[in-house]
């Protein structure tokens, strides 16, 4: 498998902990308690899985493949709408483990109503976002890098992917335990 397709493989599972994001906020709107262990839950998902795992290949190896060989157009698209992307996502899932965390010690309609803002605006960002990804940014990187920087690429991936398998593997256990209940 190419680093790219594993890559979209992996946004596949990233979409399986949206829609669990998505409908725990649901529920919480329909009168069910806030599962705060779930969240925090996804919070780990996301940011072991979404962003070490799969943003790290992206930034460490294929965003910088493609700002070092495509010119002023990858460049552009990268460092002001990926990496932007990858920011506003952490950015959202700080700002949701600290809504947790105020809620966990004063509970209120408040703190649920910014549990659900930044669960649901991490969800419908990175949803977003991995369209771009997978119907622009990779096929970009496909059809316009030389073949010895993709196969590069893809030696690269394969690294990262032996050092992260554990983790890797710890992820879609949690991410299969979630779905169960959410997805």
């Amino acid at each position: 498998m190419s680093s790219i397709d594993l890559m979209i493989h992996e946004h596949d599972n990233i979409l399986v902990l949206l829609s669990c994001i998505r409908n725990a906020c649901c529920g919480i709107l329909e009168g069910q308690p806030v599962e705060e262990s779930d969240f925090r839950d996804m919070i780990q998902l996301a940011r072991s899985y979404a962003d070490r795992h799969h943003h790290g290949k992206e930034e460490q190896i294929l965003f910088r493949e493609m700002t070092a060989h495509l010119g002023s157009t990858a460049n552009n698209l990268i460092r002001h709408g990926m990496l932007v992307e990858h920011d506003l996502g952490r950015l959202h899932i700080r700002e949701l483990e600290a809504a947790l965390d105020r809620y966990h010690e004063t509970p209120s309609t408040r703190e649920k109503l910014n549990i659900i803002a930044e669960a649901a605006g991490y969800a419908s960002l990175l949803q977003r976002h991995i369209e771009k990804e997978n119907e622009v940014v990779y096929s970009f990187a496909a059809r316009s890098l030389p073949q010895e920087v993709l196969e590069q690429i893809d030696q690269e991936v394969q690294l990262f992917e032996e050092q992260a398998d554990v983790q890797r593997a710890d992820s879609l256990q949690l991410l299969s335990k979630l779905a169960k209940k959410y997805a």
